[in-house]
């Protein structure tokens, strides 16, 4: 009876021991500078591994064209825009020069790092300003942030890696930034961690639409296949469930490929690779955008963000329940019409206020509760006559996401918005 007893007892350790809520971790990859056409014309294969597990799509890059968050279609401006969940209305970061980014937009590092201090952080990169820049590594303004790993910076050893007019030296780099992510997470296994690869914008700037470039699509390829080799591994040996999500950061011209930083359909026709299992249907229909990719990492990864930063996120899940989308408001004679698209039948739709943008010098607005409605109703009147104003900050609390709009007012007598 005793051996009989010590062997339940064994088999009930065992069952609770699988049963225990594995690790989420995430790694999202950004490779530069391809428009959906050319990674639908090379099929890599990689990729396509990790799709046929989770899903691809589109992801539109460069804002609300001709609105207020139009965003340029320029490398870093893309990387900040993942990497805050917000257009450059708000993340300030307009071009390679990332002059003066506005760290009250927090970063995706910093809200994990702030609900889980112990958690792990990694970056890998061929440039060394996406950690000292843009994430803003050990700066007092991003809450003195730090990567726990960080490999960066072998553009500046020009001793190693001569730079040469072929610039094949980035690929090189590109290829120990693989490297070196690829054994990080095998050993260390960093719970969030981005990787950046930039052979592919090189080759599509000197040769544009052309094999070579297309063969630098299929070297990323390859990196990236080096990277899920070691999730799998993570996953096969431990108690770990991964996610991870490869983008890129803009498109590029459509005449000859070698350009980029306009509203071109093609510069702005981004894309999402990934393995994530519960995929929605603002997914699957091709709507996403690249500000999506953080609440998306942030649902998977359970991250308490604050309410404030919720409130500025222009990004929503693209796993998991949506309440609602595709947000929309008008202003005219003192009353703003708001819209969305409903994704549910059940629930309701508060919709607060503020006539101030304190959060961007990094203080607080005050929101008002104008109106409680049924999701269903998609849409909302809200008179706004006792509090005049020439801009409006509008957020919609649904309950299973949040949207936000903004209303700016150049002619407050003909209502003319932006």
């Amino acid at each position: 009876m005793k051996h009989f007893i010590i062997f339940c007892l064994s088999l009930l350790a065992g069952s609770t021991l699988s049963a225990q809520v594995k690790t989420q971790k995430t790694v999202y990859i950004i490779i530069d500078g391809i428009p959906a056409d050319v990674i639908e014309k090379v099929m890599p294969p990689h990729l396509n591994e990790i799709a046929k597990i989770g899903g691809y799509a589109h992801a539109m890059v460069g804002g609300e064209r001709d609105g207020y968050s139009q965003t340029p279609t320029i490398s870093a401006v893309g990387y900040n825009s993942i990497l805050t969940g917000t257009w450059v209305n708000k993340h300030n970061v307009w071009d390679n020069d990332i002059k003066a980014p506005n760290y009250n937009y927090k970063s995706i590092f910093r809200i994990l790092k702030e609900d889980y201090p112990d958690k792990k952080t990694g970056i890998f990169s061929s440039w060394t300003d996406n950690r000292t820049k843009l994430v803003g590594d050990g700066m007092a303004a991003t809450g003195n942030i730090h990567f726990d790993y960080a490999f960066d910076g072998l553009e500046l050893d020009t001793v190693n890696y001569p730079h040469d007019n072929d610039r094949d030296f980035v690929r090189r780099i590109d290829m120990k930034v693989a490297d070196a992510a690829a054994e990080t997470i095998k050993t260390n296994a960093p719970d969030l961690s981005w990787v950046y690869l930039e052979y592919t914008d090189d080759m599509g700037h000197k040769y544009g639409d052309s094999p070579q470039f297309y063969k630098a699509v299929n070297y990323a390829d390859d990196y990236v296949g080096q990277i899920w080799q070691a999730i799998q591994y993570r996953e096969k040996n431990f108690n770990e469930d991964w996610l991870i999500i490869v983008t890129t950061d803009h498109g590029r011209t459509a005449q000859t490929g070698k350009g980029h930083g306009g509203q071109s359909d093609r510069e702005r026709a981004g894309w999402i690779f990934t393995n994530a299992k519960n995929l929605n249907g603002y997914f699957k229909n091709n709507q996403a955008s690249i500000v999506d990719i953080f609440p998306t990492i942030a649902r998977f990864m359970n991250l308490s963000i604050p309410p404030e930063t919720a409130r500025e996120l222009d990004g929503v899940p693209l796993i998991g329940k949506l309440s609602f989308t595709d947000a929309s408001a008008q202003y005219k004679d003192s009353t703003i019409t708001v819209g969305w698209k409903a994704h549910e039948k059940e629930g309701t739709v508060k919709i607060w206020i503020a006539a101030t943008n304190n959060y961007k010098e990094g203080g607080e607005d005050k929101f008002n509760l104008l109106e409680t409605v049924p999701l269903t109703n998609e849409k909302a009147v809200l008179n706004v006559q006792d509090m005049p104003s020439s801009f409006y900050k509008l957020f919609l609390q649904g309950p299973g996401n949040n949207l936000n709009r903004w209303i700016i007012l150049h002619n407050k007598t003909t209502g003319q918005t932006n």
